[in-house]
C-alpha cells in the first residue's frame, strides 16, 4: 500500500506519540509499503526544536526508508492552554498545503491522521477525498476532553461547540482507532459507529526492553547510592501526570534513608517540580536518556511510578506503561478502579485513587518491604506484555 501519515510528533522524538508513529511507519516500510509522513520538526518533550531542524522552514528527508516532510510550527517555551492551541493550529495550517498536494499527486490507499492534534482532522478528511483514499483517524490521546477535564480550558459554551464539531468530524472517517478498550468505548459514546471503531494498542519491542539482573552499568555512571531502592518516574513531565504527588510522597518518606526518588525526563512541569523538591535529599532529576540507554534506565527501578490526574485516566493510555511492564518491575499507579489502567495493572502493580498521597506512599513502602510480592507483580507485568503488546503481533493484526 501507499500510506500518508499526518501527525505532529515523529522520530527522533524518544517518548510518547512520536516514538510510536515512527516505529509504525518504519515497520510498514520494512513490510513492503510506501510511507510518507507529514509532521513537524522534533520538539517534544523539551518544547524546544531539536538541533539540525528549524521551526520556520519546510524540510524533506528520508528516515529509515520513510519519506518525511517537516512543516513549520510555533513552539512556546512555556506552554499554557491558549499557547497550546496556537501551537497546534500553527502545524495544522502549515501542513495543510503539503497534505492536500501529496494526497492529490500520490493517490494513497490510506490517509492516516494521528490525534493529537485534532486540528489536522478536517484536512486529513479533505485529503482523503482528493486522493480517493481510505480515511483513518488514530486517537492516541483525547486531547479535547483532557483540556476541559483538567481545567486547561473552562468555557462551557466552548466545550459544547468543540465537542459537537469533534463528534461530527470523527463520524466522517472510514476508520477510527484508539489504544485501549475504554477509549474505544469513548469513541462510541461520541457517536462513532461501532463497526468503524478499532482497537489499535501501543506496543513494546520485547527484545529491546527486558528484565536485567543485578545493578545495571548506568547505576554506577549516574553515581546512585548502592544502599537505596530506586523509585523511578520516567517520561514527560506535563500537567496530565500530576507529578506533584511524587514530590509529596518523597516528603512523607524523607525519613526512609533506603529510598531514592528518581525523576527522569523533561516537560512543562519540570522546573516547578524541581523548585518543590529543593529541600529534599531523596529526590534527584535526570535528563531524558538516549534510546540505547532506555532498557538500563528502566532496570534501575525497584518500583515504577505512574501517577495520573483524576479525570485523565481513560482519556489516554500512558505510552510509558508498556515499557515499564516489559522491564519486569512492579508499578504503583493512580487511577480509579473502573479505568483501563487499573484493569491492566490488576496483577502487576498496585493502583490507588488519584490524589491520595497517603495511599500512594503506603503502596510504595508495601512493595519495598515485600520483595517477593514485588518480584511476582513485576514478572506478571512482563508476561502480560509478551502476550498482549508484542510489536510484531500488534502491527500485523492491525495492518493485515
Amino acid at each position: 500500500m501507499r500510506i500518508i501519515i499526518n501527525g505532529i510528533n515523529y522520530h527522533p522524538e524518544l517518548t510518547g506519540i512520536g516514538k510510536y508513529t515512527g516505529e509504525m511507519a518504519e515497520w510498514l516500510v520494512e513490510n513492503g509499503h510506501e510511507v510518507w509522513v507529514v509532521t513537524a520538526p522534533p520538539y517534544y518533550p523539551s518544547w524546544k526544536i531539536s538541533d539540525g531542524y528549524s521551526s520556520f522552514f519546510y524540510k524533506s528527508e528520508v528516515v529509515n526508508g520513510v519519506k518525511v516532510l517537516r512543516c513549520p510550527i510555533w513552539v512556546p517555551a512555556k506552554p499554557s492552554g491558549i499557547k497550546r492551541l496556537i501551537h497546534l493550529a500553527s502545524f495544522a495550517l502549515s501542513s495543510m498545503p503539503v497534505m492536500l498536494w501529496k494526497s492529490w499527486s500520490l493517490k494513497p490507499d490510506i490517509v492516516l491522521v494521528v490525534e493529537p492534534p485534532f486540528f489536522c482532522s478536517p484536512v486529513a478528511l479533505l485529503s482523503s477525498k482528493l486522493g480517493r483514499s481510505k480515511s483513518w483517524l488514530h486517537v492516541q490521546d483525547f486531547e479535547i476532553d483532557a483540556a476541559f477535564n483538567l481545567g486547561m480550558l473552562k468555557s462551557v459554551r466552548l466545550k459544547s461547540w468543540v465537542t459537537a464539531v469533534e463528534s461530527w468530524l470523527m463520524k466522517k472517517f472510514d476508520t477510527v482507532s484508539t489504544i485501549s478498550v475504554r477509549m474505544v468505548e469513548r469513541l462510541e459514546s461520541k457517536g462513532v459507529e461501532s463497526q468503524k471503531c478499532q482497537l489499535f494498542e501501543n506496543w513494546v519491542e520485547t527484545d529491546s526492553i527486558y528484565p536485567m539482573k543485578g545493578r545495571v552499568p548506568l547505576y554506577k555512571q549516574l553515581e546512585l547510592p548502592e544502599n537505596r531502592s530506586i523509585i523511578l518516574y520516567s517520561g514527560n513531565m506535563g500537567e496530565k501526570q500530576g507529578l506533584e504527588l511524587i514530590v509529596e510522597a518523597a516528603k512523607s518518606l524523607k525519613d526512609r534513608p533506603d529510598l531514592m526518588f528518581l525523576l527522569c525526563g523533561t516537560g512543562s512541569s519540570r522546573e516547578r517540580l524541581q523548585t518543590m523538591s529543593e529541600s529534599l535529599d531523596n529526590v534527584r532529576f535526570l535528563p531524558l536518556q538516549p534510546l540505547d540507554k532506555l532498557n538500563e534506565l528502566l532496570n534501575l527501578a525497584d518500583i515504577h511510578l505512574l501517577p495520573q490526574r483524576s479525570g485523565a485516566e481513560d482519556l489516554v493510555m500512558p505510552s510509558k506503561l508498556t515499557n515499564m511492564m516489559a522491564s519486569g518491575r512492579p508499578i504503583v499507579a493512580t487511577a480509579a478502579k473502573h479505568t483501563q489502567i487499573a484493569k491492566v495493572l490488576i496483577d502487576s502493580g498496585i493502583v490507588v485513587e488519584p490524589d491520595d498521597s497517603e495511599a500512594f506512599c503506603r503502596a510504595i513502602t508495601t512493595l519495598i518491604d515485600n520483595s517477593d510480592e514485588a518480584k511476582r507483580l513485576g514478572s506478571n507485568g512482563r508476561k502480560y506484555v509478551e502476550q498482549h503488546w508484542n510489536k510484531r503481533e500488534v502491527l500485523s493484526k492491525v495492518f493485515s
